[in-house]
């Protein structure tokens, strides 16, 4: 039995969920860890664009006095994978390749408890899954701390994984930043930004009013395809409901002075756009953009240095990447860490046996890269991938 009984109330539409929003905000304000990514702001949002054919199962946790001291968001989908059906558990925001950072926020003196009474809650609802499938949980969360230690309790089969994210730590002055960077990023600071608004009437821009929004949005969605197209690659937004998710978010995120859409406009003209949103003391950078006709001027290099400056001097003290590490990201100072993906499942299972076959068959592959030359690997892996990818 827990040492912290609860009171489970399951919420299944996005009313109940608004229903609890004042308490929801409640908890993730106790939290220092939380990000914006546990929020009502951004999963509301998520669900209504990519909601679609999932099944919404939202798990609040009062306790004895009926304070709300956890939240499971959770949803069900279903997916076709060695010739089985599977029923999965994923974390509400997973699934479009939008969310990072995806946690079950929960008060420190509970996070023990919250665990037991969430797996005995899941264990009694079996028949509704078959594993559960929680990707990139931060690698500080309780989760990734009690969730493994439960598991092993009750020997349920896990398969863990991690993708490697990046963060600044911005200390409280611009001299002091710059002072991390190395000599030549330094010196390509001030050369890129002079020569810039040498050439050009330089203006810098971040939306702050709801009537700017839908003109701004649409400057970023273009922006952000010439990227991409011009790399022939379809970029992020040619999906209608990511267009629709960025609207509903970027109106919620304005209202409560959460969003950071960063523009350089050269003679009035966006060149080069990023969006990202405040939460705390921590700025989150999502997604980004420019005019490849100007990439020789580094406009969005420009860009990030003054968004940077502006933040530092408003007292944020984390830049979050999020997921993915590049030499665009370590130029700045960037710390590399990781995100943890978790699948289990109930022992004595056909999802069971899958997630063992999965961990044993990645075990190999681990165990044989070590062990063969790198030609060799590299064969093997054109072989594999001229058959098809791996087979049972």
């Amino acid at each position: 039995m827990s040492s912290h009984p609860f009171r489970i109330r399951v919420l299944e539409t996005l009313d109940e969920l608004e229903a609890l929003r004042p308490d929801w905000d409640s908890l993730l304000g106790a939290l220092p860890g939380a990000s914006i990514f546990s929020s009502w702001e951004w999963l509301a949002p998520w669900w209504r664009a990519f909601g679609d054919e999932q099944t919404l199962r939202v798990l609040s946790f009062r306790n004895s006095t009926s304070h709300l001291a956890g939240i499971a968001p959770l949803s069900f989908a279903t997916r076709r994978s060695a010739g089985f059906q599977w029923k999965i558990v994923r974390l509400m925001g997973d699934g479009s390749k939008d969310s990072d950072n995806l946690d079950l926020p929960v008060l420190p003196e509970y996070e023990e408890g919250f665990m037991e009474a969430l797996l005995l809650h899941l264990a009694e609802h079996s028949s509704q899954w078959d594993f559960c499938e929680w990707n990139t949980v931060p690698e500080n969360s309780p989760v990734a701390r009690h969730l493994p230690v439960q598991l092993k309790k009750r020997k349920w089969p896990i398969v863990t994984t991690s993708t490697p994210c990046s963060w600044i730590n911005l200390p409280d002055s611009w001299e002091s930043y710059i002072k991390q960077l190395s000599a030549k990023e330094r010196g390509k600071l001030g050369i890129r930004t002079r020569r810039l608004e040498k050439l050009y009437s330089v203006r810098y821009r971040r939306t702050s009013q709801i009537e700017e929004l839908n003109r701004d949005l649409e400057s970023l969605f273009h922006l952000h395809q010439l990227r991409w197209e011009a790399d022939g690659r379809p970029g992020s937004f040619c999906s209608p409901q990511r267009r629709q998710f960025y609207r509903d978010l970027a109106g919620l995120l304005l209202q409560r002075n959460q969003l950071q859409l960063w523009f350089l406009e050269i003679e009035a003209k966006p060149v080069a756009a990023q969006f990202g949103f405040r939460f705390g003391s921590t700025v989150y950078s999502l997604q980004e953009g420019f005019d490849p006709a100007m990439a020789k001027d580094s406009v969005g290099y420009v860009l990030r240095a003054h968004v940077l400056r502006t933040l530092i001097s408003e007292g944020v003290s984390k830049y979050d990447f999020l997921g993915g590490v590049n030499d665009s990201k370590t130029r700045w100072g960037a710390q590399v860490g990781q995100y943890i993906n978790f699948q289990f499942a109930r022992p004595r299972t056909a999802a069971s046996l899958y997630l063992q076959g999965k961990y044993k068959l990645k075990k190999s592959k681990e165990s044989l890269r070590t062990h063969v030359s790198p030609h060799a690997w590299s064969f093997l892996h054109q072989l594999n991938t001229r058959l098809g990818g791996p087979r049972k």
